[in-house]
């Protein structure tokens, strides 16, 4: 019977590599940046960047925009942010034994992008809020909208309805490596995830994946959605 062991085994020597696992983890905040802004968060050296950005992009993990001069590089496709937030939550649950314990930051716990969506103590409290309004039926394998969670979301002036440019999965199911718990993931979550960044209610930071909930979006996380958090 044919296998694709030797693809899994080329992607995970690929990824395994200490600079450019750095690279991808930076690139889950779903943001685009330079060769330059890469090898400073690698810790190596503009030309072996280059060659780790090259070997990515090959192997469509990545992919490059540019933007006048300059180059521009983000992950691929929201499927390989899905394959690495599986690998991260694997890497915190491992066996005890065979691990140093994982220091996650305070503030990635409490909030943060998983490529275009929202993780952390947020995710997941926005994830149980949605569910307990029964706007939302997500398990561990399946998610989607109810009639009244459609409506809900429309209210906000998010429109799920697909597109030729939104091909992707409605809804889906995110294990959270911090909360070990699902997340919102797919049009919803990304529409979420756009609406609180629009309003004002979460903040990026100037670098990594953390996001600062302001006191405005506080008040709007508990009083709209009643989110615990």
């Amino acid at each position: 019977m044919p296998t694709i062991a030797r693809e899994l085994a080329d992607l995970a020597a690929l990824i395994a590599d200490p600079g450019r696992a750095l690279i991808l983890s930076r690139l889950m905040d779903g943001r685009a940046q330079t060769a330059g802004e890469l090898a400073l968060v690698a810790g190596v050296t503009p030309q072996t960047a280059s060659w780790h950005l090259g070997r990515l992009v090959q192997h469509a993990l990545l992919k490059v925009e540019r933007r006048g001069p300059r180059r521009l590089y983000r992950l691929a496709t929201p499927l390989v942010a899905q394959v690495l937030e599986g690998m991260m939550t694997v890497a915190v649950t491992g066996p005890q034994a065979t691990r140093p314990p994982a220091r996650i930051d305070a503030a990635m716990r409490q909030a943060r992008t998983c490529y275009d969506h929202l993780a952390g103590e947020l995710g997941v409290a926005l994830a149980d809020a949605l569910r307990e309004r029964e706007y939302l039926v997500l398990d561990q394998e399946v998610g989607g909208l109810t009639e009244a969670g459609t409506a809900f979301l429309g209210s906000f002036g998010i429109d799920l309805r697909p597109s030729s440019r939104h091909r992707r999965v409605l809804c889906r199911p995110c294990l959270d490596w911090s909360e070990r718990r699902p997340h919102l993931a797919g049009r919803a979550g990304a529409a979420l995830a756009e609406l609180a960044f629009q309003r004002d209610w979460i903040r990026r930071r100037p670098q990594g994946r953390s996001v600062e909930i302001t006191d405005t979006g506080l008040d709007a996380f508990r009083s709209l959605f009643g989110v615990r958090i």
